[in-house]
């Protein structure tokens, strides 16, 4: 009993000890690579301006080599933001116009630039939550975004409140329909506009996740 009491505790110390070292590896690389870019970076600059600095600040070279390189990607960060923002965006409009301008290739590349446009954050705000109505008809059931609670002049002229949903087509959500309902025909979802335009795109192929969908089927369980 003995004997086996000691190898348990063996195991256990061997796991605790190779737990540790799981933790402290990534830390320890990061650590290391670190120091490495300092003494790339730093010490390769630091011969630039060591002669015209006192002696007194020449006694701690890893302070100025850590500045150094701060500063060096700083430049880099701020080089490619520009290259990105001004540079970038000019060739982009240049290479948009080549695209298309070869038949064949620009409508889809613009079917396919629209889509991407759809999921960017300007447009996917526009679509508040993701909601069930009955279209084309009376019981048949579509996914669409609330684009609107807000009453106009056209909800002015309806006795009860109309919300305003985009009903989008599949598998291009680019295009679809502006729908006006009653508040009471329209019902809201959990889902999120990501997952939302995820199952329009993919023809209902992808069904996202939902945590009620456990609570559903514990309770139809007899």
């Amino acid at each position: 009993m003995s004997g086996d009491h000691s190898s348990s505790r063996i195991v256990t110390l061997r796991t605790a000890f190779f737990s540790g070292l799981l933790l402290l590896a990534p830390l320890v690389v990061t650590i290391w690579a670190f120091s490495k870019i300092i003494d790339a970076v730093g010490g390769t600059f630091r011969p630039l301006y060591e002669d015209y600095l006192p002696q007194s600040l020449q006694r701690i070279p890893f302070l100025w080599d850590l500045l150094t390189t701060l500063a060096v990607l700083g430049l880099v960060t701020l080089i490619g933001w520009l290259s990105h923002y001004v540079f970038g965006k000019y060739f982009l409009e240049v290479g948009e116009r080549i695209m298309q301008g070869i038949p064949g290739v620009g409508p889809v590349y613009n079917t396919v630039k629209q889509i991407v446009d759809t999921f960017s954050t300007q447009n996917r705000n526009l679509f508040s939550k993701v909601v069930l109505v009955e279209f084309p008809r009376e019981g048949a059931w579509t996914l669409a975004f609330l684009t609107n609670k807000l009453s106009g002049e056209p909800q002015a002229h309806v006795a009860e409140e109309i919300w305003t949903v985009f009903v989008p087509t599949t598998p291009n959500p680019t295009s679809g329909y502006l729908i006006m309902l009653p508040k009471s025909k329209i019902r809201e979802l959990e889902m999120s506009v990501g997952d939302g335009m995820k199952m329009i795109i993919s023809g209902g192929g992808v069904v996202p996740p939902w945590p009620g969908a456990k609570i559903t089927a514990a309770l139809a369980k007899p």
